[in-house]
């Protein structure tokens, strides 16, 4: 395995690491989500993705997506995070899956000698915009709500205890696989000794994914009947009380009116 290879891994997991960390100091400042009611934030959000979801006009789109902007900037979220955590990826993804619409999308075409149509060019710039508002949402709700406040609201929003179980155990395992896989990495390079051919780098990259699942697998079974000796049953519970309040039942219409108008306006 290269030291280019191993570096880069590493560093990705790393950053993996610290964005998770980045997230809870988000969810610990003031802001405009972090003052509401956890039930109050997922329900306004979850109001809001199915309207981007079902809106066809691009300037009922394009307000949707300004909304989320105000609402992550009233949340103390950094524009910056915003630009490389969520649009730029976002973009580069959903590009990808946006770009063959241009072509293939029967209709008029922009110009004499173009292969894009008119119609093409609506439905990809519709599938971005889809795509990157309703991720604003969600980042804004993930960053400025701490998960186990998330899946307390989902248990009190009558989500079946199975689905949140999953949920805070995929969550659980995708940091901890994170940080063995971090370790492993760091250890086989202080180990290493010369380079490798290409063959050999293969077999070790194999083999190190085997290690990994072998152990994911061990430990997933531990943790179960840990959790179940310990009398886990599929409820979470947090120090935090949570308490609807008037103002909270407020967003939460302002959320829906906001909504329903796009979808109105969107159809």
């Amino acid at each position: 395995m290269s030291s280019g290879l191993v570096s880069s891994t590493l560093e990705n997991l790393s950053r993996a690491l610290s964005h998770a960390l980045t997230s809870e100091q988000i969810a610990r400042k003031p802001g405009l989500m972090q003052s509401l009611d956890p039930r109050a934030k997922v329900l306004g959000i979850f109001v809001l993705v199915i309207a981007v979801a079902v809106v066809h006009k691009v300037a009922v789109l394009l307000g949707l997506f300004a909304g989320a902007l105000v609402l992550a900037l009233g949340s103390a979220i950094p524009l910056r995070t915003l630009i490389l955590r969520v649009w730029l990826v976002v973009l580069a993804f959903t590009g990808v899956i946006a770009l063959p619409a241009l072509f293939l999308t029967p209709g008029d075409p922009l110009s004499p000698s173009s292969f894009v149509t008119r119609q093409g060019l609506h439905t990809a710039i519709l599938l971005i915009l889809r795509v990157e508002a309703a991720v604003t949402l969600t980042t804004t709700l993930v960053l400025t709500t701490p998960w186990a406040q998330i899946l307390k609201a989902l248990r009190l929003l009558a989500v079946p205890k199975e689905a949140v179980m999953m949920l805070g155990m995929a969550h659980r395992y995708i940091f901890l696989l994170t940080e063995t896989a971090t370790r492993m990495f760091e250890s086989r390079e202080s180990r290493r000794v010369g380079k490798l051919r290409g063959r050999e780098k293969r077999h070790m990259v194999a083999q190190t994914a085997g290690v990994l699942m072998t152990k994911s697998i061990d430990l997933s079974q531990e943790v179960f009947l840990a959790m179940q000796s310990r009398g886990y049953r599929g409820d979470v519970f947090t120090v935090a009380d949570t308490r609807m309040r008037p103002h909270d039942y407020i967003v939460i219409l302002v959320f829906v009116a906001f909504a329903v108008l796009a979808v109105w306006w969107g159809r």
